[in-house]
């Protein structure tokens, strides 16, 4: 709270809302989303720790395209396995593809190295389009803690935008 404070008084554009509601994750960023104005919405939990000098630039210039809906970004462990590189969904569910490789490793089929389409990433760092998120309806609140960003991103994807994740 002391850093969003620091940060208040150093950028005019920052604004901080309060959540006072029981934990939803979805409903939060509903109404975080609500309060927000820009163009685009960057989601990003508060234990993420930026490595790369040029991630949201990165992850901005895919989200231009008109075609794309969200973008997501690879993430990783402390111990630097990947924790993150997409979301694959299949006949047991939905989980995160390439978990627990060396940050040094390309992947099935490169997956961990490339750009690409797919059908869902995480909500830990995702990029979206502020008027894709409105008219799909935002996240689902029926989904409090897992899910919601698997969801969002179906949603998505059945709107006719993209999911792409960002290797960079």
């Amino acid at each position: 709270f002391d850093y969003y404070e620091r940060i208040i008084a150093e950028f005019e554009q920052v604004k901080v809302v309060r959540w006072d509601g029981v934990f939803n994750y979805s409903a939060i960023i509903n109404y975080g989303a609500s309060e927000a104005s820009g163009s685009r919405l960057l989601l990003l939990n508060n234990d993420t720790e930026v490595i790369s000098p040029r991630w949201i630039d990165d992850m901005l210039g895919i989200c231009q395209q008109s075609q794309v809906g969200i973008v997501g970004a690879k993430l990783y462990f402390r111990d630097g396995t990947i924790q993150h590189a997409g979301v694959g969904i299949g006949g047991e569910g939905a989980g995160h593809l390439n978990v627990n490789l060396d940050k040094s490793a390309s992947g099935y089929f490169n997956t961990t190295i490339t750009t690409h389409e797919l059908s869902a990433v995480t909500a830990a760092c995702m990029m979206t389009k502020r008027s894709v998120f409105f008219e799909v309806g935002g996240f689902e609140e029926d989904l409090v803690v897992a899910f919601n960003d698997v969801d969002y991103c179906l949603k998505v994807r059945r709107s006719g935008k993209l999911v792409v994740f960002c290797a960079e």
